[in-house]
């Protein structure tokens, strides 16, 4: 099961790592067996970064990681020193976020196989805890699940596929580990995004979205809206949320995360895909993804009277009406004074109106109809994927872009309609992304998702970039704090993606190595 850096990472990266490992050992001595030397008790956390961030201090955060690779090869002092340091930064982490404004800082993180091989999972827990964060959420579902392949009765394939992990229930030992480091550790899941092996099978097939062009959301990106002609494994694929067999498929797989007991159980991609340049809107009933058979049989529903029924499928079906999809509906149920749907209230004198004077208050009535029914789909899924989450009475958290649920223009909206606002969990995770290299826009954003939170709702915003410098357009993680801080200080807990950002040598040696 061993796997060495130098096998898997090319020389550049290997470089890095080597320089990156004797600034782990700067200042600490080594004897030839692995012991430690010159280790004291009594050092104290003065070198933090800042006592608000409640980071470790160098000094203690390379004592420990001397004391764990000593103590994985079997020397019980170093074993009972390094269990004793590790207790001393969990208590102080504990203190600290107990005096400062924010009381839980929290991180995104993916397993990987080699996260199975012997103190692995402690490697990754100690570096978070040594940056002051007391919560992470761990990616457990991704169109792969984290169980053990074993038991996995779910609709997809486990993360581990190997014999010798055959039983390892990874998700469980990071719950287990994360726990012993003090930290709370939440299940980060997919949601309508279930990845393109589930549309191999005829039954998960019929399960896929799809618009009014025909087409599938299986995308070479993540937001791209080009085709992946190639077949490649980073696509996405989306579900029409209105599909038993996807809504019971997911439902079971959260039922089995959920008896892991994770503090709680975060669901991402509560939405549709957002296309690039004029995709991104939708504007047009045929952008819409409400094309599959039992999202167009649930909208056929909500038809109050024939007429009603009648222009529903004509409008899905040629994508508009028009003025003679009126006079034919009007010959054919002729005892019916107006088409009628669910919160649909016709004109005042509709009756006695012309073609002309009614058609555009229809067609509009019908494009309402449409984007109500794509949004419902959305939340009422949701709804049905926390049903296990409160059962266990677990916490559950809704992830979203702050800007997804929002008009563009006179007729179009942004194509993910994410009406995160009707999202009833617990907290709300808003991925306040914006890039304006300064922090005020990102702050923009999560003012904006707290006008519309319910009174119990905790906001938790989600902040991509690294510490102490910028990110692609955006501030240093500090500085975008600050400004929550400044602004709104009733948030009290904010997470950070990603831990593969702030660990890039250590992710690509995880996500590359090889179990043997």
């Amino acid at each position: 099961m061993d796997c060495t850096l130098q096998e898997y990472l090319p020389v550049s990266l290997a470089n890095g790592w080597h320089k990156w490992h004797q600034h782990l050992l700067l200042g600490v001595l080594v004897t030839s067996s692995g012991i430690l030397q010159g280790y004291q008790a009594q050092s104290t956390l003065a070198q933090n970064l800042s006592t608000d961030y409640c980071h470790i201090s160098p000094a203690e955060v390379s004592a420990k990681n001397v004391l764990r690779l000593a103590a994985q090869k079997g020397d019980r002092n170093s074993q009972a020193k390094y269990g004793d340091l590790v207790k001393k930064h969990v208590n102080y982490v504990q203190q600290c976020r107990q005096k400062s404004w924010l009381k839980n800082q929290a991180i995104w993180v993916r397993l990987y196989p080699c996260d199975t091989r012997p103190g692995a999972l402690e490697e990754i827990f100690d570096r978070m805890v040594d940056r002051g964060y007391n919560q992470v959420y761990v990616a457990t579902f991704y169109g792969k699940a984290l169980l053990p392949r074993s038991t996995n009765r779910t609709a997809w394939n486990s993360v581990l596929t190997t014999r010798d992990t055959d039983k390892t229930d990874l998700l469980a030992d990071a719950i287990q580990k994360g726990r012993d480091r003090g930290m709370k550790v939440y299940a980060w899941l997919y949601s309508l995004n279930f990845g393109p092996e589930y549309g191999v099978t005829p039954e998960g097939q019929s399960a896929v979205a799809l618009n009014g062009r025909g087409e599938t959301t299986l995308f070479a990106g993540e937001e791209g809206f080009q085709k992946a002609t190639d077949g490649n494994t980073s696509s996405v694929l989306f579900v029409d949320p209105y599909s038993n067999k996807a809504r019971t498929d997911y439902e079971k797989m959260v039922a089995e995360v959920a008896r892991r007991r994770p503090d709680g159980i975060l669901f991402d991609y509560i939405r549709f895909p957002r296309g690039q340049g004029g995709q991104s809107i939708a504007s047009h009933v045929r952008d819409l993804w409400i094309y599959g058979d039992e999202s167009r049989q649930t909208l056929a529903a909500l038809a109050q009277n024939s007429k009603g029924t009648d222009l529903i499928d004509r409008y899905l079906t040629k994508g508009t009406i028009t003025v003679n999809d009126l006079k034919e509906v009007d010959q054919l149920y002729p005892n019916e004074v107006a088409p009628l749907w669910q919160g649909r209230t016709p004109l005042a004198d509709e009756g006695n109106m012309s073609y002309e004077e009614k058609f555009p208050w229809i067609e509009w009535d019908l494009w309402q109809l449409a984007l109500a029914h794509a949004s419902q789909g959305v939340v009422s899924f949701l709804q049905r994927a926390t049903l296990p989450v409160s059962q266990q009475q677990l916490k559950s958290g809704a992830v979203f872009f702050p800007e997804a649920n929002q008009p563009i223009g006179g007729r179009g909206f942004d194509s993910r309609l994410q009406a995160w606002d009707r999202f009833a969990t617990t907290e709300w995770h808003p991925m306040a992304y914006a890039t304006c290299n300064r922090s005020d826009c990102i702050t923009e954003q999560v003012r904006r998702v707290l006008r519309f939170a319910p009174a119990k709702t905790e906001v938790v915003p989600a902040l991509a970039g690294n510490w102490s410098k910028p990110t692609e357009g955006r501030p240093s993680l500090e500085d975008q704090m600050n400004g929550i801080r400044r602004s709104l200080p009733q948030i009290q807990s904010i997470s950070h993606f990603a831990f593969s950002w702030q660990e890039p040598e250590l992710d690509y040696y995880r996500s590359s190595c090889q179990l043997k």
